[in-house]
């Protein structure tokens, strides 16, 4: 193969390559939720960026808090997430990036209807997400680990 074409095949390999390793140096994409008490999938997120910050959709809810509400509805929410259906409810937004995390945001906990500062960072070559919920300091709060789904 002639010095040109090969450098040029190369390039090309290379490029190709590149959306598949950028898809997990960043928190964009599908999420399994888990559940940091029980170590069950309770949903699945997506978390999209929209000019430079992320948020985050329920876009399933796969064990409800009441098995007898197969679809369940933020009732302990305020305002606008009053007694609304929590698939399709974002729950996380205002995110960007600091470093090797993302900050500045918040996210809703629909279980309690209560909001929380929030910190992403991602582990295990991107294939895990730790999610830091807080008020007040991040050395406060608790933390959930969402596996991602794609």
């Amino acid at each position: 193969m002639k010095p040109l074409i090969r450098a040029t095949f190369a390039l090309a390999f290379a490029a190709s390559a590149l959306p598949a390793l950028a898809a997990n140096d960043t928190p964009v994409g599908k999420w399994k939720t888990i559940d940091d008490e029980t170590k069950q999938v309770k949903s699945i997120v997506e978390i999209t960026e929209e000019g430079g910050l992320l948020q985050g959709k329920v876009l399933q809810v796969l064990k409800p808090d009441d098995p007898n509400e197969p679809h369940p509805v933020c009732k302990k929410c305020d305002g606008e997430r009053k007694n609304k259906p929590i698939e399709g409810m974002t729950i996380m937004w205002g995110l960007k990036k600091d470093g090797d995390e993302w900050s500045g945001g918040q996210i809703l906990d629909p279980a309690k209807g209560k909001i929380y500062k929030v910190t992403l960072k991602l582990e295990d070559s991107g294939k895990k997400l730790d999610v830091h919920g807080y008020i007040g300091f991040s050395l406060m709060g608790r933390s959930q680990e969402w596996v991602r789904a794609e």
